[in-house]
């Protein structure tokens, strides 16, 4: 049976990340820019994965960066953080959830930070290094293969090959859909009985 995965069913929809968009597990992401944000939410941190949607670190967060990576934000773009939910983050006195770091990259030992638990209470994290990220896997051109396809069954065999390897995006699917459908009105057409 074909694994049906919900995690884009449930994100919250928002202009940042948000601790519900780890709902599903922690995610390995990438910084491609940080911005200056607001009085509030002082730094934005743009992220490959999350187009559109940036990280805006607590405080806490922020201490992490800081004592991991120096002061100097503009100095973490391509750098990589493991982020997950911690559901014991609290807000004005109640467990609502929150952000938090396990892993960062351009460290080369653990670490342990003393963060805020409460107004009047510390507990101390640890921060693992992250593992050099591995090369990138090799994604078939399925979109040549199908321009190659000389039958409607050789295309539906790049069709079901890029969808059992989960790469039928919805961009390929536009891409291979008008090549399905002229190799349709190319084949000739069977007798009927």
């Amino acid at each position: 049976m074909t694994s049906l995965d919900m995690t884009e069913s449930i994100a919250p929809k928002s202009d940042q990340l948000n601790a519900e968009d780890l709902l599903s597990g922690p995610r390995t992401v990438t910084i491609t820019e940080v911005r200056k944000g607001s009085a509030e939410q002082p730094f934005d941190f743009h992220l490959a994965e999350f187009p559109g949607r940036p990280f805006k670190p607590s405080k806490t967060v922020r201490r992490i960066f800081v004592t991991a990576w120096g002061k100097d934000a503009s100095a973490y773009v391509g750098r990589r953080v493991t982020l997950y939910r911690d559901p014991k983050v609290k807000w004005a006195g109640q467990e609502v959830g929150g952000i938090r770091v396990s892993h960062l990259s351009h460290i080369d030992r653990p670490f342990r930070i003393a963060l805020a638990a409460t107004k009047s209470a510390r507990e101390i994290h640890v921060v693992k290094p992250l593992a050099d990220e591995p090369p990138p896997a090799q994604v078939p051109d399925y979109l040549s293969e199908a321009q190659a396809a000389q039958s409607l069954a050789d295309w539906r065999q790049v069709w079901q090959r890029a969808a059992d390897a989960g790469h039928l995006t919805d961009a390929l699917k536009a891409q291979l859909v008008p090549l399905g459908e002229a190799l349709k009105t190319e084949q000739p057409s069977e007798p009927q009985p």
